[in-house]
């Protein structure tokens, strides 16, 4: 029983919405314009944090579920490389496969043939739930910077 409102409450957190935006209201309606504009020189896109969101969710889940998982190379690796103009199928497929991999997320959360606290075998030294609260934890911090980058850029709704 308290299994399962662990996994609901696992859920619900990588859904947001509750003590954070959730991500479908974080990128709603962003004028295509802005997508990859950044507020200042110092101060990363929607596009870069959004990219950043799933590059890192990728690596965290593929290292949770593939021991074969080869991760990117640090820092480089987990932000997108500059692009001037981030067209909308490009800007599609990385909303789509960014939910796709939080679904899957998800999924490995409730499966309750997994024990949450046991140690992922081949990484020796992590737990499913380290990695699965690493995920929310790292796209709450992202969804809040990229609230904060169209608030700057005058195009979040009141």
């Amino acid at each position: 029983m308290k299994d399962n409102v662990l996994r609901d409450h696992l859920v619900k957190l990588l859904k947001g919405g509750q003590a954070f935006v959730a991500f479908d209201q974080a990128i709603k309606n962003i004028k295509p314009e802005l997508r990859n504009k950044r507020p200042s020189k110092e101060i990363h896109s929607v596009w870069e944090n959004l990219e950043h969101m799933r590059i890192a969710q990728e690596d965290i889940l593929k290292y949770s579920i593939d021991p074969k998982w080869e991760s990117p190379d640090w820092p480089e690796g987990y932000w997108p490389k500059n692009s001037d103009a981030i067209d909308d199928p490009t800007w599609a497929d990385s909303v789509a496969t960014f939910q796709k991999d939080r679904e899957e997320t998800m999924k490995l959360s409730i499966d309750e043939k997994i024990d949450l606290t046991s140690i992922i075998p081949h990484t020796k030294e992590h737990t499913y739930l380290r990695e699965i609260l690493l995920i929310a934890d790292h796209n709450a911090y992202h969804l809040g910077q990229i609230v904060i980058v169209r608030k700057l850029l005058k195009d979040w709704p009141v």
